[in-house]
């Protein structure tokens, strides 16, 4: 939202409708606030489900992040659009993605999220075989990407520039998904499709500013929320207390 887009599509699966939930009305809760005269709380609740149009659809099947990717075809349309994948958190005063929209507007073209991973560790990502580009007057952010390969060997690391989850995609990446062969398990990877649109269209990675958080490892998501509430103007300065209190 804080990057100017007004309208999200949410891929989600089986199980998953509690976050269909959190970001619909609540009548029982609203109603319940307002006799209670939370008014405070009540303004929460009401912000959540009027802050942006949100829609959703199912994945019947995990069956890779292409796949996911793949599903929204039909709702995108032919425009350039947003992936987010919510186990990445970003904090940054420039929201990762408006920083990447910012690429996008300048050369028209698919841009990527990219971190410098150290050593053993960047077999987990995507990494990418870059040449920088100059741009606003700097050489040492930007890139366009050469090539790309799924969680290589550290010997086999093209570099040490893994891709994060935030993309600016366009359109032709829906094609490309639907050309390439499915991997092990059945699975379309991203990372197949990117390369292979990489054949006919130009594509930019940037260092983003900001600090990432792995949610999806249980010591990142542990880390994400003790940054952010130690961040929040009601429950910092308690929190920072209780901690200063504890015996390491």
């Amino acid at each position: 939202m804080h990057s100017g887009i007004q309208n999200i599509i949410i891929v989600t699966g089986r199980g998953k409708s509690s976050i269909e939930d959190h970001f619909d009305k609540s009548f029982e809760l609203e109603h319940m606030l307002e006799t209670r005269g939370k008014q405070d709380l009540l303004a929460d609740v009401r912000g959540i489900s009027d802050m942006i149009d949100v829609s959703y659809v199912r994945q019947k099947e995990a069956l890779g992040l292409g796949h996911a990717v793949l599903r929204v075809k039909e709702l995108v349309g032919p425009e350039p659009f947003a992936v987010v994948l919510s186990d990445d958190v970003i904090d940054s005063s420039t929201p990762c993605i408006r920083q990447l929209l910012d690429v996008y507007e300048y050369f028209g073209a698919s841009v990527l999220a990219l971190m410098e991973v150290p050593g053993d560790a960047i077999s987990a990502y995507g990494v990418v075989d870059a040449d920088p580009v100059e741009h606003n007057g700097t050489r040492d952010r930007l890139f366009r990407i050469r090539s790309m390969v799924e969680k290589p060997k550290p010997s086999d690391a093209p570099s040490n520039l893994a891709i994060i989850g935030r993309y600016i995609l366009t359109p032709e990446i829906f094609s490309s998904i639907e050309s390439i062969t499915p991997g092990s398990g059945g699975e379309l990877q991203l990372t197949d499709g990117l390369r292979h649109l990489l054949r006919n269209r130009p594509i930019y990675g940037l260092k983003f500013e900001g600090t990432r958080y792995d949610a999806g490892d249980k010591l990142g998501f542990l880390k994400a929320t003790v940054e952010f509430a130690l961040k929040r103007h009601d429950l910092g300065g308690p929190f920072r207390e209780y901690l200063h209190s504890l015996e390491m």
